[in-house]
């Protein structure tokens, strides 16, 4: 692995703003971005189409290792995903598949199976990497780590606003218990809980512009000394 290609981790609950704030610093950077959440969602549609049982670890484990997933920017603002050569990107942001996106994600051979995919999306000249455990877990030797948060009622607003914006009906009370019971689960899980790695710069984005987050992200990268 590279030691000396630079690496920002921003780790985060659902909803804080991670990926977009994520893409929009890599793109500025020129450096390679990671999704890593898309990646569990990824393997969760797969487990669907397979119609695989999501309490057998062995076989949810068989399937990070060898589903094959890809991205695509094409010119796009949001990469769109391939899951075993099938674009996969409007199912993997439905709420269905981040419940076993969150569900898979406390299965230790799950987790064990996706690392090196992560790793190997390091190299030159950089890369942010997004997701709850990047700072703690998979980077953790990143010179760069943000956690970013917002409110549970802030997050479950952004994520009303998506939904509707899709034509899609829910509403806010729905949402905000779902992404409560996400927190709770991400939080507890034996194996990489979501947390702030020791290190990590804490952004609070409830209320803040985009512009403004990611503008104070950029100076965390670019300013001498960091």
């Amino acid at each position: 692995m590279r030691a000396d290609v630079p690496i920002l981790t921003i780790d985060g609950p659902s909803g804080s703003g991670k990926g977009t704030i994520s893409r929009i610093v890599a793109q500025r950077l020129g450096w390679h971005y990671l999704d890593s959440g898309a990646l569990y969602r990824a393997v969760g549609v797969a487990a669907g189409w397979a119609n695989a049982d999501l309490s057998d670890p062995a076989a949810l484990a068989r399937l990070a290792r060898d589903t094959v997933i890809e991205f695509r920017t094409d010119g796009s603002a949001e990469p769109r995903v391939l899951v075993d050569g099938t674009d996969a990107t409007d199912e993997l942001r439905t709420e269905t598949a981040g419940a076993a996106a969150s569900a898979i994600a406390a299965v230790p051979e799950v987790r064990a199976a996706l690392f090196q995919k992560q790793r190997d999306f390091l190299r030159p000249p950089g890369l942010v990497a997004d997701g709850r455990d990047m700072g703690t877990v998979v980077f953790p030797e990143a010179a760069h780590k943000v956690f970013l948060s917002a409110s549970a009622e802030e997050r479950a607003r952004r994520r009303h606003k998506q939904l509707s914006d899709k034509g899609l009906e829910v509403t806010i009370d729905v949402l905000l218990r779902e992404i409560q019971a996400r927190d709770a689960r991400d939080a507890q899980r034996v194996v990489a809980p979501l947390k702030a790695a020791p290190d990590a710069v804490l952004v609070d984005s409830t209320g803040i512009p985009v512009e403004a987050v990611v503008e104070r992200v950029l100076a965390m990268v670019t300013s001498p000394g960091r």
